[in-house]
């Protein structure tokens, strides 16, 4: 590991805002923020770009990134107190504890922005709009709790839309070519470190906002499960 990346890891122990794999969080966000303003979670969220962005917007409200990269945390979280940001924070964990972390409708809304789109069929189940995730976040989110993916890769954006079709969820927003759109919100056009690279060469950026309202039955994810292996060996 580099000695940058050392430095930064180092760093984020003494950071007010950055919580490594913390227990006893549940239902103690109020205390950690000293208010009762709603929670937006930022998944896999490198740099924290969403997370700095909305809380700038949006001071009445709370914004927690979590990514598992200590050294990419450490850019959003240093923002964040540069500019006396006291409504961000984030957590050093992997994103499959995050249940660890939030109590019962604890939280209102999710943004994934630019994951990993893990494109191999194999590789499914490690996509954060798959079903095995939406059970996780079902655990802490409000019984309308809104999840927001904005992606550049076409093939999570058309996964996530036949997970949303599959379980029947209500989609709130969709859009296969965001900057395109005549109306385009603000929180829409904060931009990651990743949508920059233009990793996908897509040239166009995907929106989909949905409730995670319905009941995600276990059967329906061989469903899914066939569908996307069928389309990989054509």
């Amino acid at each position: 590991m580099g000695q940058k990346k050392l430095e930064r890891f180092e760093a984020i122990k003494q950071f007010p805002n950055v919580l490594e794999y913390p227990d006893n969080m549940q239902g103690n966000w109020s205390s950690f923020f000293k208010n009762n303003h709603s929670i937006t979670l930022e998944l896999a969220c490198g740099k924290g770009e969403y997370a700095v962005g909305l809380g700038r917007m949006y001071p009445q409200r709370n914004f927690i990134g979590i990514d598992v990269k200590g050294n990419r945390i450490w850019r959003g979280a240093k923002t964040a107190l540069d500019e006396s940001l006291s409504n961000i924070a984030f957590v050093r964990s992997h994103i499959d504890k995050v249940t660890n972390y939030f109590a019962a409708s604890e939280v209102d809304e999710i943004w994934i922005t630019f994951p990993d789109p893990q494109l191999r069929a194999s590789r499914a189940k490690k996509r954060l709009t798959h079903p095995r995730f939406l059970r996780l976040y079902q655990q802490f989110l409000k019984p309308h709790g809104i999840i927001h993916l904005k992606t550049d890769s076409p093939d999570l954006y058309r996964f996530t839309q036949a997970v949303i079709n599959l379980f029947d969820l209500d989609l709130l927003y969709n859009s296969d070519n965001l900057y395109a759109e005549a109306t385009i919100k603000p929180e829409w056009l904060i931009k990651t470190h990743y949508e920059g690279l233009d990793i996908a060469n897509s040239n166009r950026i995907h929106l989909l906002s949905f409730l995670l309202n319905k009941n995600l039955p276990l059967e329906k994810d061989s469903i899914l499960k066939n569908l996307f292996s069928e389309q990989e060996s054509d």
